[in-house]
């Protein structure tokens, strides 16, 4: 497999990140239900062990990422994932995406909780031959209205829309909506997810 960036567990005072392992599997196949999976361009839904499994190895094993399990600490139970994507060593850059977090969790602390330890580790960890990341990148389906306002509040850029960008697995053509923060923008972003936790 070919992360380009070493595994590491991300953790503050409500959630932690832990790099994705099989034996995460039947946990995280509880976290999922049809809905989430809704935008996803994917074929395998995990909402049983069987498919999780499935999903897991794929996760684990696609180049050029680093996948996480999300972990409630109040609870600690595992409540969703998310991935580091599309990681570019040469222009020190990399995506954050392929995230589901369990209904329970949305609208609470663990999403920005995540973003956050995301987020900083690409901007402040010396990630690319001693070097953070330049550029984070985010994106979404243009018909998924939650997601685009959740990536807007943490204070990302909107880039524009790439038309007719994927083919989803029902056969729509799906529009993505892309989004960025660069590392000029990330004190200020920092800031505002800071200041959402605090409250």
């Amino acid at each position: 497999m070919t992360h380009h960036i070493q595994p590491v567990t991300l953790q503050n005072e409500h959630v932690r990140l832990e790099p994705l392992e099989p034996h995460h599997t039947p946990a995280l196949a509880r976290t999922v239900d049809a809905e989430t999976f809704r935008y996803f361009a994917t074929t395998n839904m995990p909402t049983d062990e069987a498919s999780a499994r499935i999903e897991v190895e794929r996760l684990r094993t696609a180049p050029a990422s680093l996948a996480f399990v999300v972990i409630e600490r109040a609870t600690n139970s595992i409540v969703g994932s998310s991935s580091y994507l599309d990681i570019r060593p040469e222009h020190r850059g990399l995506e954050i995406g392929r995230t589901w977090i369990t209904a329970r969790c949305r609208g609470t602390r663990v999403n920005p909780s995540m973003k956050l330890l995301m987020l900083a580790h690409a901007f402040e960890s010396p990630l690319f031959e001693g070097h953070p990341a330049e550029r984070v990148q985010l994106k979404t389906d243009a018909r998924n209205l939650r997601s685009q306002a959740a990536i807007a509040k943490l204070g990302a850029v909107r880039e524009g829309t790439l038309r007719k960008h994927i083919i989803l697995p029902d056969g729509h053509i799906r529009d993505t909506v892309m989004y960025s923060i660069t590392r000029d923008e990330w004190p200020a972003v920092k800031a505002g997810l800071e200041q959402r936790l605090a409250h």
